[in-house]
């Protein structure tokens, strides 16, 4: 995969439309000044929080004696149920209820920004192509830099785009991610398959 595919890949991941009204919703108490603030700051934790698992994840793979492709097909079984759920919303939403006053790490950063299927992502690429961390590290930093966007600019586009629009786009985004998730679904099948038919 090139930097920019993944960073697309991890962009779908993230799902920063999908959190637009969500993120409305929790920092609706707060006045314009302190949601921006709020909003920067859960999406920094967040980064710090995805990097860690990129960096890391390769040990505690090796600690919990996981192989490649194992991961490889477990990720893919994440996301395609994270499209699934993007493509059909529950009505309870991803959360269900969210507590009053200002977020801190959880729900904003933890586990909407940087969420399961975000760290079991980034874990997997790290732990793949090891040597290729700096490249994997760019395309995560592109990728939050535009969720980072969107969710900066959420009150003018939940303005311009309305619900529906979100609502239509998202499950686009589900449907792109769902094959993305066979793909990879797919390809640690293959490698399995090829592993095992070698040792036979």
């Amino acid at each position: 995969m090139t930097i920019m595919s993944t960073a697309l890949l991890l962009f779908l991941i993230l799902d920063p439309l999908g959190n637009v009204p969500v993120f409305l919703s929790v920092l609706k108490p707060l006045t314009p000044q302190r949601q921006r603030i709020v909003v920067m700051r859960e999406l920094l934790i967040a980064l710090f929080v995805l990097m860690l698992f990129l960096w890391c994840g390769k040990y505690a793979l090796e600690l919990m004696h996981l192989r490649q492709e194992s991961v490889s097909i477990a990720g893919g079984i994440v996301l395609f149920l994270i499209g699934i759920r993007m493509i059909f919303p529950r009505p309870e939403g991803l959360m269900g209820e969210i507590p009053d006053g200002e977020p801190f790490i959880v729900p904003l950063a933890i586990p909407l920004v940087a969420g399961p299927s975000g760290m079991a992502a980034v874990m997997l690429m790290g732990s793949r192509e090891p040597d290729r961390l700096w490249e994997w590290s760019l395309a995560l930093f592109l990728a939050w830099a535009a969720t980072a966007a969107i969710l900066l600019a959420a009150p003018l586009l939940y303005r311009l785009l309305g619900r529906r629009a979100l609502t239509a786009v998202e499950r686009l985004m589900g449907m792109l991610l769902v094959a993305i998730s066979v793909q990879m679904l797919l390809d640690g099948v293959a490698v399995y398959l090829g592993m095992t038919t070698g040792a036979a």
